[in-house]
């Protein structure tokens, strides 16, 4: 029934329910959602003043219901959201036409890499909370206030495979277009609308002033209805209570603008009230709906990278262990140090895409593609097209890949269209088509486009769209099959013309066998682009390849007045040379910016045998690792590539710690301690626990007392390990009070210590108000303000 009216006519949700609690006496340190069990006539009176002011959506009172922030709860997961929705459908008894939205936020865990919780540990977690919302009898499910791809797309899963609601999703984006974890708001569209969500938007953490640039990009991308709940602005002082800066006309006067944009789902977050949404109502309700037609457009992506195929795509091919015993030996040796090394390399050679395979005959090939997918994609940013013939291993690489990759392949052989074009739908992914079937690689160009066309109609019979069809012509070894080279590339321009879809080849399959290879290769690929090649697998290190792909874009006009060309060639000698650096020694500098841990060990110590630990520390290691930190302060770099620098580091500084303590003249590599904690009444702890992880790996001694800490708890540890710096950290604007009374003991009972504080609540403005010496906007800012005191 919710369906029935999506994307037919605007829809309004409600506004935040913490806010509405807070007004009523939500008192510090308690839990929002145990309301639902002790004060249920307080939530149904909410939602009742929601549903009048015109909501035709009230979300549950179930936030943070997951297991792991209700472990001491005396009241069960299943329990709390049960009654939470029993609440919700009494309140609307006098509104037929409104739904209950069962509200599910982050788990309060990191995923790995970066934490210590898998994505299947995450899926779980959420799938208890979504059976039992479906069972209680919820209308819809709403994902809200994610800033990490990787854990919503856990949770879109959840919902998927085991109920069968409408899924609608936000995150919370910062004026960047960036999530906190890095997330672009390209990759959240892309994959979200991949995965098949009902509808997707932005909420949290900004007010409608900030997020309007936001809103008119994510109408000018998505092709589902789009939802939006800004804040009510930004959290501001007054009278010892934290307030936000816009009032009710004007937050509906900014909603009146994305309602004319296309928005098809308002509502409000933190410090909206009914009074907010009737004003909003009021403003937008005359206002003809209708949702943008954006074109589609073929396009794959990472958490924080999005790839187009608008221009010449390189797909990567050195992370395939076939005719590469340096990547077999390290693959056996379970190196992976090896193959980001390699993954890198190819990005820094210019790669937009890496094709990953792990297709070994005598190794576990579903175990080594998933290690290798979950390294690759915390090494670097770029999206990938994961490669198996193995559909085990293909579905559970896909699976646990945080993007939208690009699946190498399926073919035109019965079992394999039924076997990967599911997983192709199901994941949201695109898929890369093979011109071959039972009879194996036809002759002829024309039978060839027989088989990509029944590919591509077998593809569109089960929803998948057609910019998500790729197809490989399939290149043939000039020294065996001569006279079938040309037809693949005959075949190339009658895929492009009759079934305009976008077309692979894997170039280099052709000079097999002929001595002077790259000669062979680049001419080929000339010739492959001149008939409409849209993305070549390839060595992205062999000059004369990027040489001609650079000349065809000069001669095509797709390179703007040379502009590229000239950059790049201006001047620099033409070679055909081709380069491979993953068998390359790296020093210290490269292995802490690659995040390559074992390499940094090895530089560690050869250093050593020139320089003392002191020397190499101040002079290569701390520089290097400045320079990572600029390098994620600019965005050229996102949180899990700054965590496996941070780690690389780490393995060195162990190295010499270790050799110190060998040489009883020379001193420690002494450690500041830092103290850090989540303020009590605060259960949120994700930004701490990130802080945490870099500084431990930035070589600072971390004492965590965890989250909603008490004041006297603070004060205890900081004098217990003499700390010269507390870092404190808030979400919930109730708790703004309770930073200020914790860090007004600390000046108290010990005076020279500085504070830092954080979280997505805090401003310059508020940590000023608590009264601390240093806010921090994030982890590395946290880290250079303790590196200095």
């Amino acid at each position: 029934m919710v369906c029935n009216q999506l994307g037919k006519k605007r829809l309004y949700f409600d506004g935040a329910m913490g806010t509405m609690l807070q007004n009523r006496g939500l008192k510090l340190g308690e839990i929002p959602e145990i309301y639902n069990m002790t004060h249920p006539e307080m939530i149904e009176s909410i939602h009742r003043e929601y549903l009048q002011a015109g909501s035709q959506f009230i979300t549950t009172n179930t936030f943070g219901v997951n297991r792991y922030k209700m472990q001491k709860s005396e009241y069960t997961v299943e329990e709390i959201i049960t009654k939470a929705i029993e609440i919700a459908k009494s309140a609307k008894a006098d509104f037929p036409e409104a739904y209950v939205a069962l509200d599910v936020g982050p788990s309060g865990k990191v995923l790995k890499p970066i934490g210590d919780v898998s994505f299947e540990e995450s899926y779980e977690v959420f799938k208890e909370q979504m059976v039992i919302g479906e069972k209680a009898g919820a209308d819809v499910i709403l994902l809200e206030t994610f800033t990490d791809l990787y854990e919503l797309k856990a949770a879109v899963l959840a919902a998927k495979e085991n109920t069968s609601l409408p899924i609608f999703c936000t995150m919370s984006f910062e004026e960047n277009g960036r999530t906190f974890f890095g997330t672009s708001l390209e990759s959240m569209v892309l994959t979200m609308e991949g995965l098949g969500v009902s509808a997707l938007g932005i909420n949290c953490s900004l007010g409608p002033k900030q997020l309007k640039p936001l809103v008119e990009k994510i109408t000018k991308m998505a092709h589902i209805p789009i939802m939006i709940q800004p804040n009510a602005g930004l959290p501001t002082m007054k009278d010892g209570h934290v307030h936000y800066d816009i009032q009710p006309e004007e937050f509906a006067q900014i909603l009146e603008d994305f309602a004319r944009l296309g928005v098809s789902l308002l509502g409000g977050c933190c410090g909206t009230t009914p009074e907010y949404i009737a004003e909003m109502i009021e403003k937008t309700k005359t206002i003809p709906y209708k949702m943008p037609d954006n074109p589609r457009k073929a396009g794959i992506c990472s958490a924080s990278s999005v790839v187009d195929f608008e221009d010449i795509r390189i797909i990567g091919e050195r992370l395939n262990p076939t005719g590469k015993k340096p990547l077999q030996a390290a693959l056996r040796s379970e190196n992976m140090d090896f193959v980001v090394r390699e993954a890198i390399n190819q990005v820094e050679q210019g790669a937009h895409i890496l094709d990953v395979n792990m297709g070994m005959p005598d190794m576990d090939e579903v175990s080594l593609l998933k290690k290798a997918i979950l390294e690759v994609q915390a090494a670097v940013s770029l999206p990938l097209q994961i490669d198996s013939s193995n559909v085990q291993a293909l579905e559970e690489a896909v699976r646990i890949y945080n993007g939208k990759p690009l699946i190498n392949s399926v073919n035109g052989k019965k079992e394999s269209l039924e076997q990967i074009l599911p997983i192709a739908k199901k994941y949201g992914t695109a898929v890369l088509g093979l011109a071959l079937d039972e009879r194996g690689i036809p002759e002829t160009a024309e039978d060839r486009l027989e088989v990509a066309t029944h590919i591509v109609n077998r593809a569109l019979e089960l929803g998948i769209p057609k910019e998500d069809i790729f197809i490989d012509c399939l290149v043939v070894t000039a020294s065996a099959q001569q006279a079938l080279v040309k037809e693949t590339l005959r075949a190339v321009k009658l895929v492009k013309d009759r079934l305009g879809v976008k077309t692979v080849l894997g170039i280099s399959n052709v000079s097999f066998g002929l001595p002077q290879r790259p000669i062979i290769n680049r001419n080929m690929l000339a010739a492959a682009l001149m008939q409409g090649l849209d993305a070549p697998i390839m060595n992205p290190g062999d000059a004369g390849m990027k040489e001609a792909i650079a000349a065809y874009r000069v001669l095509m006009g797709i390179d703007e007045d040379s502009k590229d060309y000239i950059d790049v060639y201006g001047n620099v000698a033409v070679t055909s040379a081709t380069a491979s650096e993953a068998n390359q020694e790296v020093d210290i500098e490269t292995a802490i910016k690659k995040g390559l841990k074992e390499e940094a060990k090895k530089a560690t110590i050869s250093l050593l045998t020139g320089m003392d630990a002191l020397t190499i520390i101040e002079e290569r290691i701390v520089p290097a690792l400045n320079e990572v930190g600029k390098l994620y302060e600019e965005q050229v770099i996102f949180l899990p590539q700054l965590i496996k620098s941070a780690e690389a580091a780490k393995v060195a500084f162990e190295v010499l710690q270790g050799e110190l303590t060998k040489v009883s003249h020379e001193p420690n590599l002494e450690k500041t301690t830092v103290v850090l904690a989540t303020v009590f009444g605060d259960i949120h702890d994700i930004g701490k626990n990130i802080v945490k992880v870099i500084m431990e790996n930035y070589n600072f001694k971390v004492v965590d007392l965890g989250k909603d800490v008490p004041i006297e708890t603070v004060v205890e540890a900081a004098k217990k390990w003499q700390v010269k710096v507390v870092g404190l950290s808030a979400l919930m604007t109730t708790t703004v009070g309770s930073m200020k009374d914790t860090i007004a003991a600390l000046r108290k009972e010990v005076p020279d210590v500085k504070v830092i504080v954080g979280g997505a609540v805090l401003t310059s403005e508020l940590a000023e108000y608590v009264g601390a010496d240093y806010y921090a906007k994030d982890a590395m800012e946290t880290v250079r303000i303790a590196s200095k005191l």
